[in-house]
């Protein structure tokens, strides 16, 4: 007989980072945290948030983009593993950096660009809030993590907790 697990997952789901994706890019959208998400369509807002929030993720090959990308995924997992590079304040930066280059003028709309870094914060903050915690100032091991609560998920309370936010953002911003 197989014996269940009793081990809380310490990782939020990835239907948990898209939900709260949603939230972040409404809040962004409202408060307004740059002039482009301000004037930006929302809907335009929230698929580009929706777009990366998986990305950070993408060093543990059995994530969701992970799957997908076997060919990024596992290298980058066996030099950094999972929760490392991806998850930090480096890492935001280089994405900054990178949709900001000569490369990218004049292709992605400003808006867009605010909303791809929201949706890749919003990864970081879901994380954040979680037991594992997550490493900020990679490539120091230190992880950093919302002290005295963390969100147990996987289950009804993270699906419950980031449904919750959602739906709160929405009514806020209509």
């Amino acid at each position: 007989m197989r014996r269940r697990s009793t081990r809380i997952p310490v990782t939020m789901t990835a239907q948990g980072h898209l939900i709260f994706s949603v939230t972040c890019a409404l809040l962004a959208h409202k408060l307004p945290l740059t002039p482009a998400l301000a004037d930006a369509n929302l809907a335009q807002t929230v698929l580009a948030a929706l777009a990366s929030s998986l990305l950070p993720d993408l060093d543990h090959p059995n994530s969701v983009l992970g799957q997908r990308l076997r060919w990024i995924s596992i290298p980058l997992s066996r030099m950094t593993g999972h929760r490392g590079f991806t998850h930090s304040l480096l890492a935001v930066a280089l994405c900054i950096l990178g949709l900001n280059s000569d490369l990218m003028a004049g292709c992605v709309p400003l808006a867009v660009k605010d909303a791809l870094i929201i949706g890749y914060l919003s990864h970081l903050l879901g994380d954040w809030l979680t037991p594992a915690g997550i490493p900020l100032f990679w490539p120091l091991k230190q992880r950093f993590r919302l002290p005295g609560w963390s969100l147990k998920s996987g289950g009804a309370i993270e699906t419950s907790f980031c449904t919750l936010s959602l739906l709160l953002a929405g009514y806020w911003v209509y």
